[in-house]
């Protein structure tokens, strides 16, 4: 059974710093893009951020310079630093595992086979 579980959510204030982690089960996660995506209040789900399975990394253009995306292989886990944290970031945010050909990743949601449940992110001023 393949699992995603995200945590590190929760409550900062604007300028502020959370870490996000996804802890992968049930996949032979080296072969695996993992993707960050978020939901904003009455937004679509948007792609915020990925690595792929050569440790290559991709950003929105909203979240470049202050979040940053990194993978321990070992732990099946990857991560999401997100630093000067702005009240737009407030969303759910989700990841997302895809098997794809190394040093590749997608920014579409309907690319992605499998879906952690999400981890609430507030950010306040």
């Amino acid at each position: 059974q393949v699992q995603l579980v995200e945590s590190g959510g929760g409550l900062a204030q604007a300028g502020g710093s959370l870490e996000l982690s996804c802890a992968a089960s049930g996949i032979a996660f080296s072969n695996y893009a993992i993707a960050w995506f978020r939901q904003g209040p009455g937004k679509e789900r948007e792609f915020v951020a990925a690595i792929s399975r050569n440790f290559g990394k991709y950003y929105t253009d909203s979240v470049k310079g202050r979040f940053t995306v990194s993978r321990d292989n070992a732990k099946n886990t990857v991560y999401l630093q997100m630093n000067s944290l702005k009240l737009e970031d407030t969303a759910v945010y989700y990841c997302a595992a895809e098997n794809r050909p190394s040093g590749s990743y997608s920014s579409r949601v309907d690319r992605y086979d499998y879906w952690g449940q999400g981890t609430r992110v507030t950010v306040s001023s």
